[in-house]
C-alpha cells in the first residue's frame, strides 16, 4: 500500500514538472527536466503497478540527473541543492523496507510446519543499484561542501608604510560619519587583536526609544554611524532625534527631538549620522563680523519648533542666550544634523540646545528656491561634511515618482550663521549661479543622496552624484543632466567651483547612482605617492581616481554591452568599466536558483522570458533582468582602507531584479503602486517602472549564492588576496540554521590597526569580527535586531577600546527592526 501511494505522489510530482518543463523548453530553456519529469512518471506508474523495475528506472534517472547537474554548474553545493536533494530524499524513501511490492509468491523454508511462510523481496537488484546511485550523489555532495569554488583563500600583505596623511586618523575619538573626513573607515586602535577578540562581550546597550510609527514609510531604516568626542557620542534615529550619551557608560547626556513633519509619501525615513564643529579661537566673532553683503541662507522655522528635551532651568522655554567666546560659550562646539523634513539644525553639542546665531532659531530651511518641494519629497538622510567651516550638504529626492522632481543641487551654509555660501547645480547651465527672488533651482538635477569626502589640504570636496528621476527613462535629459549624472564630481571647497567630473555610467537606465561616500587614499606607486580616491559604484566598479585631475589611476575602459532601449530613448553604446571591479559575471539559466526543482524551472522560465543581455540591459515593457540590481555591489557603507597596510576591504552584493516598463495613460494615474507610496510611478513620463527583486514563487533569489561576500585587496596590484560567503540565513529562514550561503547585506566594513575588521550589515543579527589578513572569521556577537549600519569604535574613559553599532532593522530588507545602539568591550580580567 505504501508503494502504491508512493507511486501517486510521484506521479503528481512528474505532471506538474513536465508542465513546466513542456514551458521551459517552448521558450528556449534546457530540455533535461523533461527526462526528470519522465523518470517521475514512470516510476510511480511502475510502483502504482507494483513493478519492482521502479527503482531502477529511478535509479537511472538520479544517475543522470547527477551527472547533468557536475556538468552545468561544477562543484557548487548551493547550485546543487535545488537539482539534486528532493530528488535524492526520495531516492532514500524508495530504499526504505516499507516499499515492497505486494503480489509475490511465497518462499517458504525447510520446517513449513513451524515457520510461517514469508515474501521474498524481489527487489533486490534494483535497491543496490539506487543505493549505489545515491552513495554517489552523497559522496559529490561531501565534495562540493568541502570544495567551495567562490572562495579565494590568500593572505593580504602585512608589510606597512609610512603615513603622513593631511587628514589626522581617527583613535581614541570617532569624529566624523566614515573616521574622517577621507572615509577610510580605519582606527588607530589596536587593543582588539586576533588573539584575543574572542573575549568581546557587550558593555552596554542603550534603546533610543525610537520604532517604525504605523504611517512611516515601508523603508524606515537604522542605518546611523555614531561619532564620538571627548567622552560623547552623538547620534541621530530614523524621526531624526539626536541624542548625546556617555562614551563609557551609554547613558543619556542630552536628547533633542526636531519633530520633523512625516510623509506617508517619502521613500525614506533613515538617518545616517550627524556632523560636528569645534570653534578655533575667535571664529565666532569673525563670523560675527562678515560682510553685510554676504549670500544669505532664507531660514524658516518648521511647522513646529524645534525644542530640546535637554534639562530646562525652568518650566517654559527660556529664551536662547546670545552666543559667547568661541573658546567655551554656547555652540562654541556644537553638532549638525539634517532632518527629513529637509532642514539643517544645529545644536550645542553640551546641552543640546539650538544654536541661536544659526539660521533662525538654530535652523535652515533647505526648500528655499528648490522647485517641486511637495511635503517628503526632498529628505536629508546622510551626513554632510564640514570643510573650511562650511557645511557642504546634498539631499534625497522621492525617487522616481514624478519627472517634476525637487533639484539635487550642492549647497555649502556657514557653520556659524548658516548663510548660504556657495551651490553647484548639477542640472544648470551655470551650475554656480545663485537663484534671485522667485527663482528655482533646475528642476530634477542629480542628487546627492550620500555622503561627501573632503581634503581640505587640497580645497576639494568629492560629491557621488545619482541620477535624474525617472531612472529607467532618460530621454528628456538635459546635456547638463547628461554629464554630471551618476558621477563623482570634485569642487572647490571655498568656491564649489567644478575642478573635474568622472562618469561611472552613461546615460543611467538602471538606478546605478554613485552611492558610496568616495574614499581617499594615498596610494603608494612606482611612480610615487599619489593622492586617490576610490569611488565604490552599484554595478561594482571601484573607480581608482587621482583625487587632484579625475585621472584614472587603474585603468578605465570604455566597453561596448548590448542592449535597446524603448522607442525614444537610447540605450549608450559604451560604459566605462574599471580593471578593478566585482561586477558579477553576466547571468546564465544555470545560475537560476530555488529551494526545489519546481521553483527553479519556475526560475528558468521566467529568466528566458525576460529580456536580457548582460550588465546594462535597458529597461523594457514586459521585463528585463537588471543585474547588478537595484541595491548595488556597493551601496552606501562603502569599503575601508588601511592607509599603512595599502588594502582595501568591501563587502561586495550579488543580487538580481526586475523591472518592467509600463505604459502609463496619463500622468495621474497609479498602476504600479496604491495609497501614498509612489515609488515607480514615474507621473509624466511615457512609463511606469515596475521594480521588484528576481525571486521564486517561495521568495528565495532566483539565482544561485552567495548573494553577498567579503573580499580583501592589496591596493598596490589591485588584486582580490581572499573571498569568502558572508552571512548565514539564521534570521529570514523558516528555520534558525546558520548556513554561511552568503547573505545581502547594506552597511561598511570597519578596520582596526590591531589586524581586525568588523562587520555587520548581513541579514542575520550579528556583528561579526575578521581576520584582516585572511578574511577568516574570528568571532560573533548577536544582535537583538538587523544590524545594517557601519560600526565605530574608539577609547572610552575606562581606557577600554569599544566597537559600537546601530541594531535597528531595515525595513526594505525586512530585517528585525529595533532601537538599540549596543557596545562591545573586551572583558575585564
Amino acid at each position: 500500500m505504501v508503494a502504491v501511494i508512493t507511486g501517486w505522489v510521484l506521479l503528481l510530482l512528474g505532471v506538474v514538472l513536465a508542465i513546466g518543463a513542456v514551458w521551459l523548453t517552448a521558450v528556449g530553456g534546457s530540455p533535461f527536466y523533461l527526462l526528470m519529469a519522465l523518470g517521475l512518471l514512470i516510476t510511480g506508474w511502475l510502483l502504482i503497478r507494483r513493478n519492482p523495475v521502479a527503482r531502477w528506472v529511478y535509479a537511472a534517472m538520479l544517475l543522470a540527473v547527477l551527472v547533468w547537474a557536475v556538468w552545468e554548474v561544477g562543484l557548487d553545493w548551493w547550485a546543487l541543492v535545488p537539482r539534486g536533494v528532493l530528488l535524492t530524499l526520495i531516492g532514500l524513501w524508495l530504499l526504505l523496507p516499507i516499499i515492497r511490492p505486494a503480489r509475490v509468491p511465497a518462499d517458504t523454508v525447510a520446517d513449513a510446519a513451524t515457520t510461517p511462510p514469508r515474501p521474498r523481496d524481489r527487489w533486490t537488484g534494483g535497491r543496490i543499484a539506487l543505493a549505489v546511485v545515491v552513495a554517489l550523489v552523497g559522496i559529490t555532495a561531501l565534495i562540493s561542501v568541502f570544495d567551495d569554488e567562490f572562495l579565494i583563500e590568500g593572505e593580504l600583505p602585512a608589510q606597512r608604510v609610512a603615513v603622513e596623511s593631511p587628514e589626522p586618523l581617527p583613535g581614541n575619538d570617532w569624529p566624523y560619519y566614515g573616521g574622517d573626513r577621507f572615509g577610510r573607515r580605519f582606527s588607530t586602535l589596536g587593543d582588539i587583536t586576533p588573539d584575543n577578540v574572542d573575549k568581546l562581550e557587550v558593555a552596554w546597550v542603550f534603546h533610543t526609544g525610537d520604532l517604525k510609527g504605523k504611517n512611516d514609510p515601508g523603508e524606515t531604516t537604522y542605518e546611523v554611524t555614531p561619532i564620538k568626542i571627548r567622552n560623547t557620542l552623538y547620534l541621530c534615529t530614523p524621526h531624526n532625534h539626536v541624542i548625546a550619551l556617555d562614551a563609557t557608560t551609554g547613558k543619556v547626556r542630552w536628547r533633542f527631538d526636531p519633530k520633523i513633519q512625516i510623509d506617508a509619501s517619502s521613500e525614506h525615513l533613515t538617518c545616517r549620522g550627524v556632523v560636528y564643529h569645534e570653534d578655533a579661537p575667535g571664529a565666532a566673532q569673525q563670523a560675527a563680523a562678515a560682510p553685510a553683503g554676504a549670500p544669505a541662507a532664507a531660514a524658516s522655522a518648521p511647522p513646529t519648533a524645534p525644542q530640546s528635551t535637554a534639562p530646562q532651568p525652568a518650566t517654559t522655554q527660556p529664551a536662547l542666550p546670545a552666543p559667547t567666546s568661541a573658546t567655551g560659550g554656547l555652540c562654541a562646539r556644537r553638532i549638525i544634523t539634517p532632518t527629513m523634513d529637509a532642514r539643517l539644525i544645529a545644536l550645542d553639542a553640551d546641552t543640546g540646545t539650538p544654536c541661536p546665531d544659526f539660521g533662525t532659531n538654530g535652523q535652515v530651511s533647505l526648500l528655499t528656491n528648490i522647485p517641486n518641494a511637495k511635503p517628503g519629497w526632498l529628505m536629508i538622510t546622510s551626513t554632510p561634511v564640514i570643510v573650511n567651516d562650511m557645511i557642504v550638504v546634498g539631499g534625497a529626492i522621492n525617487d522616481n515618482v514624478s519627472v517634476h522632481s525637487p533639484s539635487g543641487v550642492i549647497r555649502a551654509f556657514d557653520v556659524h550663521t548658516g548663510q548660504l555660501a556657495w551651490n553647484f547645480d548639477p542640472g544648470a547651465v551655470n551650475p554656480n549661479a545663485i537663484p534671485g527672488p522667485g527663482q528655482t533651482y533646475s528642476e530634477g538635477a542629480p542628487n546627492m543622496w550620500s555622503i561627501p569626502s573632503a581634503d581640505e589640504a587640497l580645497g576639494m570636496v568629492y560629491i557621488p552624484l545619482g541620477n535624474k528621476s525617472p531612472d529607467q527613462w532618460g530621454a528628456n535629459r538635459s546635456p547638463q543632466v547628461e554629464r554630471f549624472s551618476s558621477a563623482i564630481v570634485a569642487l572647490d571647497a571655498r568656491t564649489g567651483q567644478l575642478r573635474w567630473v568622472r562618469q561611472t555610467v552613461h546615460h543611467d537606465l538602471w538606478d546605478r547612482d554613485v552611492p558610496s561616500q568616495p574614499t581617499l587614499i594615498d596610494l603608494h606607486t612606482r611612480n610615487g605617492i599619489v593622492p586617490a580616491l576610490i569611488g565604490p559604484t552599484k554595478q561594482g566598479d571601484l573607480f581608482v581616481l587621482n583625487r587632484r585631475t579625475g585621472e584614472p589611476i587603474f585603468p578605465v575602459k570604455e566597453t561596448r554591452f548590448e542592449g535597446k532601449a524603448v522607442k525614444g530613448d537610447f540605450a549608450s553604446l559604451t560604459q566605462p568599466v574599471s580593471a578593478l571591479n566585482f561586477t558579477p559575471p553576466p547571468l546564465r539559466e544555470a545560475d537560476m536558483w530555488g529551494a526545489t526543482p519546481f521553483d527553479q524551472i519556475f526560475c528558468r522560465i521566467t529568466y528566458r522570458k525576460l529580456y536580457y543581455t548582460g550588465p546594462y540591459t535597458p529597461p523594457v515593457p514586459g521585463g528585463s533582468i537588471i543585474y547588478p540590481g537595484n541595491t548595488g555591489v556597493f551601496n552606501w557603507g562603502g569599503i575601508a582602507v588601511d592607509p599603512a597596510r595599502q588594502i582595501l576591504i568591501g563587502s561586495p552584493v550579488r543580487l538580481a531584479f526586475v523591472v518592467g516598463l509600463v505604459p502609463r495613460p496619463d500622468a495621474r494615474t497609479q498602476i504600479v503602486t496604491q495609497g501614498k507610496a509612489m515609488f515607480g510611478e514615474n507621473f509624466g513620463a511615457p512609463y511606469a517602472a515596475d521594480i521588484g527583486p528576481f525571486v521564486s514563487p517561495l521568495g528565495v533569489p532566483c539565482q544561485s549564492p552567495p548573494w553577498g561576500s567579503l573580499v580583501g585587496v592589496g591596493l598596490a596590484d589591485g588584486k582580490t588576496a581572499w573571498r569568502r560567503r558572508n552571512g548565514t540565513v539564521r534570521d529570514s529562514a523558516p528555520l534558525p540554521l546558520k548556513f554561511n550561503m552568503g547573505v545581502p547585506s547594506l552597511g561598511g566594513p570597519l578596520i582596526t590597526a590591531g589586524g581586525v575588521f568588523f562587520y555587520s550589515g548581513t541579514l542575520d543579527n550579528y556583528l561579526r569580527a575578521y581576520d584582516i589578513t585572511t578574511g577568516e572569521l574570528l568571532w560573533e556577537g548577536r544582535l537583538p535586531a538587523g544590524g545594517q549600519a557601519t560600526p565605530m569604535t574608539y577609547r572610552a574613559a575606562d581606557n577600554r577600546q569599544m566597537v559600537v553599532v546601530a541594531a535597528g532593522g531595515h525595513g526594505t530588507f525586512g530585517t528585525e527592526l529595533g532601537d538599540a545602539i549596543v557596545a562591545f568591550a573586551l572583558k575585564n580580567e
